[in-house]
């Protein structure tokens, strides 16, 4: 008998103390370590701002948003067992989960550089992600492609 569906219980995140945009927040709660959260404030903002002047914009908002708009997925692929053997199907990516991954795949990309300070990293990921560029969109890229390379079995998702 299959399970069944349970309704996921969304908690609101208010908005960031500078910038009010619930995105930002769920960012710096996720660079924060050990709950001190004014450092992963003090690192995020400060990405911001560097990136936003080494690139020549005004508002930092519009670095953040477009960062992110060119890492978020639209396509992944899930694993799904049919008759003995395991296929990677490709499904459509939607909300809540498109942001997850696309704030998890930078915070990886900002901490898998090394050699330099965090706020830094930020910045840079942030420089890279807005140009399209970066471990973050790549990432994003690489996912796509296995979708891509998995759509003969696309007839195997339920709708």
């Amino acid at each position: 008998m299959p399970r069944k569906k349970t309704k996921a219980l969304v908690r609101e995140v208010p908005g960031d103390r500078l910038y009010d945009n619930q995105q930002i927040q769920k960012l710096i709660n996720r660079v924060m370590q050990d709950g001190k959260k004014q450092i992963a404030e003090r690192l995020v903002y400060d990405g911001l701002q560097k990136a936003a002047e080494r690139l020549k914009v005004e508002n930092p908002v519009e670095v953040f948003e477009q960062a992110f708009k060119n890492i978020q997925p639209h396509l992944e692929t899930r694993s799904r067992r049919v008759g003995g053997a395991n296929y990677q199907i490709p499904f459509e990516v939607k909300g809540q989960r498109q942001n997850h991954l696309t704030t998890m795949w930078f915070v990886a990309a900002c901490r898998a550089r090394k050699g330099i300070s965090m706020a830094d990293r930020i910045a840079a990921e942030f420089q890279d992600a807005y140009n399209g560029q970066g471990s973050a969109v790549k990432k994003r890229e690489d996912v796509h492609k296995m979708a891509d390379a998995n759509r003969a079995f696309a007839h195997f998702a339920r709708t």
